[in-house]
């Protein structure tokens, strides 16, 4: 199929509430959506979600946008591809990192596939990798830290979450905001048998909070998500045979390569997949193959995207490895009633469909259109 036309939008959904994590806020979800379109009517949807400051990951909103304008989407407008392993081979030449520039256009030509198909991601991620595809994945709630820094707030928010149905409860914590935080989730987990988890977004220094992190150890945690800082992969793999609770890898597991790494430290096998983190979902199909040859649990992490890059998360939330809870939630979690361009739904037992139609086939376009501005064609 030939590209004949690419697209890019500035998408802005402002929060119902801040999201709050160890490293910094964030008000709203800012993102670019990339469109690729055929020769033959089809087109494909992607979304690119970096946070406009780096406390994430290296790479911000603006980077991407002048990567992805000045440097990739020229190598995919007008060219002839065959499947989206192409356009992620021709992504890659030349370009060191920028995830989440790649992801966008990368994802968007998944998506294209299967719109040229008649299928979903889900469908498709499952047929490239040999394994059944899920109609539904079970959802856990991640809740950030309160604005207001009250254990109290934090135990009203995890009992809400509770009568909604979520299948695990994740915390946000950073020293000083841990042991607490830990006791206030408890408080409204009296009596509910669901696995809790708690997220440092690397806030945590080994051997310096060695004290912090053993209490977490005597939590009664699922897993402690990304204790230290992302390129600590020793670190990382000393605090997994230290403590009990099993440790689980975000930032740090951005590729295959580190993945190879991790495996050959013989470090954590719990470890949470973001699509965009690792440059889109051919690099997550190699990733996928590397956790099943060393048996590492998998579930799905999101920023949070829009109901666009979810889709990309869902799809690979139902692969059978996933075997935890992941990161997906409602659209009214984050962004209030019908404001979302693509409307997630949970059902009263916690699971969320997996699509079985393309991005294109979801898309409200009235929706789209006024959240959405152009910023290249």
């Amino acid at each position: 199929m030939r590209i004949t036309r690419v697209e890019l939008f500035d998408l802005t959904i402002p929060f119902v509430e801040p999201f709050i994590i160890s490293g910094g806020r964030i008000d709203a979800r800012r993102s670019l959506i990339v469109a690729l379109h055929d020769d033959a009517g089809h087109v494909g949807y992607g979304e690119s979600p970096p946070f406009e400051l780096p406390f994430y990951s290296a790479e911000t909103l603006a980077g991407a946008r002048d990567l992805i304008v000045r440097v990739l989407l020229p190598r995919v407008a007008g060219q002839e591809i065959d499947a989206p392993d192409a356009v992620d081979a021709a992504l890659r030449d030349g370009v060191r990192g920028n995830p989440f520039a790649r992801a966008g256009i990368e994802t968007a030509a998944w998506d294209l596939e299967a719109h040229r198909r008649g299928v979903g991601l889900g469908q498709l991620v499952a047929l490239r990798l040999g394994v059944p595809a899920a109609s539904s994945v079970p959802c856990g709630v991640a809740l950030g830290i309160p604005e207001d820094r009250q254990p109290g707030t934090l135990t009203r928010r995890v009992a809400a979450a509770l009568e909604q149905g979520y299948r695990r409860v994740k915390i946000k914590v950073m020293p000083g905001w841990d042991a607490v935080a830990v006791t206030a989730a408890r408080a409204a987990m009296s009596g509910v048998d669901l696995p809790l988890t708690v997220d440092a977004n690397g806030a945590y220094a080994w051997p310096a909070d060695e004290r912090s992190l053993r209490a977490l150890d005597q939590a009664g945690l699922l897993y402690i998500e990304q204790p230290l800082a992302p390129d600590e992969l020793v670190g990382h793999a000393v605090l997994g045979r230290t403590l009990a609770t099993p440790v689980c890898l975000d930032e740090t597991l951005t590729s295959a390569a580190v993945a190879r790494q991790v495996i050959d430290l013989e470090g954590p096998r719990v470890w949470n997949i973001k699509v965009h983190r690792m440059g889109g979902l051919a690099e997550v199909c190699r990733v996928y193959a590397q956790a099943a040859a060393y048996q590492a649990e998998l579930w799905v992490g999101t920023m949070p995207e829009t109901g666009i890059g979810s889709q990309a998360a869902l799809a690979v939330a139902g692969l059978p490895l996933c075997v935890y809870p992941s990161d997906l939630e409602p659209s009214s979690r984050w962004y209030g009633r019908d404001a979302d361009v693509i409307k997630l739904t949970m059902s009263k037992d916690g699971r969320m469909a997996v699509p079985g139609v393309s991005v294109a086939r979801l898309l409200d376009m009235g929706r789209f259109r006024a959240a959405a501005r152009p910023i290249a064609a």
